[in-house]
């Protein structure tokens, strides 16, 4: 078995990727266990340095989207969430804001809040 090091490359993330799936139904208590935790904590460091997403790049209506698609959901199963099939499509085709009571049952759905909330354009003076 190979010792863990630091991830410091692309190559030694998509490394540790392999190793943590191979790893993965590692009984607990074991040394597979052991070794899978150690270096999902690595992986995790690494991504949150290298492989953050640009909020700013992802619309919360793109979010949205993404978590439906991900959890195979159609807009119908939006309505607990955003309420009448009027107001889902209101909001999924950009003509309505989703509001602070829409965004808490959506981030408590699983969808991260910072993809959700988006700052207001600031108005360039004439």
């Amino acid at each position: 078995m190979k010792e863990i090091r630091p991830i410091r490359s692309e190559k030694d993330y998509l490394a540790a990727l392999a190793e943590i799936e191979r790893l993965i139904d590692s009984e607990p208590g074991t040394s597979g266990s052991d070794r899978l935790e150690i270096l999902s904590i690595l992986v995790e460091a690494y991504e949150e340095r290298f492989h953050q997403i640009a909020c700013d790049d992802i619309s919360p209506i793109e979010a949205i989207k993404f978590w439906l698609e991900q959890n195979n959901m159609t807009r119908k199963d939006l309505e607990p969430f955003l309420g009448s099939r009027a107001r889902v499509s209101e909001i999924m085709t950009g003509k309505r804001s989703l509001s602070m009571a829409m965004i808490r049952k959506l981030v408590g759905a699983g969808i991260p809040a910072e993809l959700l909330i988006q700052p207001l354009p600031v108005e360039k003076a004439a």
